[in-house]
Formats: C-alpha cells, sequence, structure tokens
C-alpha cells in the first residue's frame, strides 16, 4: 500500500524542537496569566472583553504572518485556513458552554473561571489526540479515510439536528460526570467562590464549581472527536494542527462575553458546520484515493479557504436576517450541537 503520510510527501513539519519549546512555553505563559488575571472574580465588561477578544485575534493572526513569510505561502494559507476552521468549531462550542453555566446557574463572575479551565483542559486532551493522530497517519494508510468517515458522520447527525429543529438541553442529574462526582463525595448547595471543594460539618464536600468544571471537561472530549480530525483534513502538519487549536481555544474566554447575547441569533451557524465539515470529509477522501489512484483530484488548501469563508459569511447574513425582527433569549433557543 503507499505511504500517504506527511513525510512521504516530501514535506517536513514545521515544529523544530526549540519551535515546539517556545510555543508550548508562550501557551503555558498565556494560560497562567489568565487564570492569575481572574483569581479574583468579577463581572467582565464588554469594554474588558472586547479588548481581549482583539488581543486573541490579533496574536494568531501576527503568528500567520510569520509563518507566511518565513515558510511561504503554502504553509500560510494551512495555518490560516485551519486556524479559521478551528475558531469556527470553538464558536459553536460556546453554544454548550453557555448552556451548562446557566443549566449550574454558575454566578456571571465566576463565569471565566469555569471557561478557562474548560480551555485548558481542551488544550492537554487535543495535544494528546493531535500526537496519536500524527503517529496514526505514520502507521495506518488508511487513516486519512477514517477521518474521513468521522467528519462526513458528525456533518450528517449536525444536519439531521438542524433539519428536525430540535433544541439542545442540558439535564445536570442526567450527565454520568455528575453523578459519579455525587456517589464519591458530597456536594455543597451553594457555591463558594473560587473553591473547588470545602469542609462541611467537618467533612470535605464539592463545590457546584467542581461539578460544572468537570461538566465542561467531559464536553471537550466530545468536541475534541471532530476537531482534530478537521485541521488534519488542512495540514498533516502536526505544529501547524496544534497551534491552530492552541489559538482557537485561547481566545474562547473573552470571546464568551462578547458573543453571550449574539450567540443565539446564530441560527444557522449549525447549518453551516455541517457543510465546512462536510466538505473537509470529502477533500480527506479524495486525499486518501489519490494516494492510491493517482487520477483522483485533490483540493487544494486555497479553495478550502474560499469555500469556509463563503459557508460562514452566507450563515452569519441569514441569521442576523432570520432573527432581526425576533431575537429570542439564548437560553431558551439553541441550536442542538451533537
Amino acid at each position: 500500500m503507499p505511504d500517504l503520510s506527511y513525510a512521504a510527501a516530501g514535506l517536513e513539519s514545521l515544529g523544530t524542537p526549540s519551535l515546539w519549546a517556545v510555543t508550548i512555553a508562550g501557551v503555558i505563559a498565556l494560560l497562567v496569566f489568565d487564570f492569575v488575571i481572574t483569581r479574583r472574580p468579577h463581572e467582565v465588561s464588554l469594554k474588558e472583553a472586547l479588548g481581549w477578544s482583539a488581543f486573541y485575534i490579533a496574536l494568531p493572526l501576527a503568528f500567520g504572518a510569520w509563518i507566511w513569510s518565513e515558510f511561504g505561502s503554502d504553509r500560510g494559507f494551512d495555518y490560516l485556513t485551519g486556524y479559521l476552521v478551528e475558531k469556527s468549531l470553538s464558536v459553536d462550542n460556546l453554544f454548550v458552554f453557555m448552556l451548562l453555566l446557566a443549566a449550574f446557574a454558575v454566578p456571571s463572575p465566576l463565569a471565566q473561571r469555569v471557561l478557562l479551565f474548560g480551555i485548558t483542559g481542551a488544550l492537554v486532551l487535543r495535544g494528546v489526540l493531535i500526537a496519536l493522530g500524527h503517529a496514526a497517519l505514520q502507521i495506518l494508510d488508511f487513516t486519512f479515510l477514517i477521518f474521513a468517515l468521522i467528519l462526513l458522520f458528525t456533518a450528517a447527525k449536525l444536519l439531521r439536528d438542524a433539519l428536525c429543529g430540535h433544541d439542545q438541553e442540558v439535564d445536570i442529574d442526567r450527565m454520568r460526570s455528575v453523578r459519579l462526582l455525587r456517589r464519591i463525595m458530597p456536594v455543597a448547595n451553594k457555591y463558594h467562590g473560587t473553591k473547588m471543594t470545602v469542609r462541611v460539618d467537618g467533612r470535605r464536600t464539592l463545590t457546584p464549581l467542581a461539578l460544572v468544571v468537570v461538566a465542561v471537561l467531559a464536553t471537550d472530549m466530545v468536541f475534541a472527536i471532530d476537531s482534530v480530525p478537521a485541521v488534519y483534513g488542512i495540514t498533516e502538519d502536526p505544529y501547524l494542527v496544534f497551534a491552530t487549536n492552541a489559538f482557537a481555544l485561547l481566545g474562547l474566554r473573552a470571546l464568551y462575553f462578547v458573543l453571550h447575547a449574539a450567540l443565539s441569533r446564530l441560527v444557522h451557524l449549525t447549518y453551516g458546520l455541517a457543510v465546512i465539515l462536510a466538505f473537509i470529509g470529502v477533500k480527506l477522501a479524495l486525499h486518501w484515493a489519490h494516494g492510491i489512484w493517482s487520477g483522483v483530484p485533490e483540493i487544494p488548501t486555497e479553495l478550502s479557504l474560499l469555500v469556509i469563508i463563503a459557508v460562514l459569511t452566507i450563515v452569519t447574513v441569514t441569521s442576523l436576517r432570520a432573527t432581526r425582527r425576533a431575537v429570542p433569549d439564548h437560553k431558551d433557543v439553541i441550536p442542538k450541537r451533537r
């Protein structure tokens, strides 16, 4: 069977040991800084959220410009396209985070703390999955086909849910992670600031904050299943896959507060993401087939970028038009996500 690995295609990963070290150190430093500035819970103003969102958009764009100038336009297109895909999926993830925060009645000042724990867990989990995906690509020549099937299945599920008009619901009592924690330890009936555990009547007790953090981490596992294959559909370079995931996730805390009121208006986003995931799935399948039958065409990254931008633009415009007259409460109408 032909070798479809990245190295076999005559391409080397950008991730030298020093670049990996600097990137991971930078990600950790940003996370630590975020935890430091949120150590004292407070209401996040729109001005503060906009400022941090601007920073976390400017940073990956500047990094992309550096990739473009140092390694050429092909790698630059790979990075920018992968980042756009990840950012789109991360916005969709905010829908579920919003529901979880509402279901657990998380006080507004604690919301950003919960989001940070979720972002940290997502980065660790996706780092592991990126490494496993890269190893699979080197060993199994049909890994691309597996990734394609995962994306096509997810796209079909998203489209079915959107067409059926299902709304996402969060039932805390039915969540396995919550039920397991409640069996292990008692749970306090109120929040105690940023504390995960407190002593009640001399007994160590979990706070509701611990439950919602575990619930968010559990949902991160589901999100990563299609997120990592989606970026591998754009580039096979594990360094670029990690960089796009990291930059997309790091800005979620601030983006949540910017888009909190607007998320409920993006009623067609699920349709757009279904199209994007299906498109990347087809791209992966064609890439796998091209390695076996050279006559099978491949979809260039430049075309992928144009398609993704066009789809996101269309669903944003149609969503805003559809909700122009009546803006539903975000707690009541949320498109279903997996």
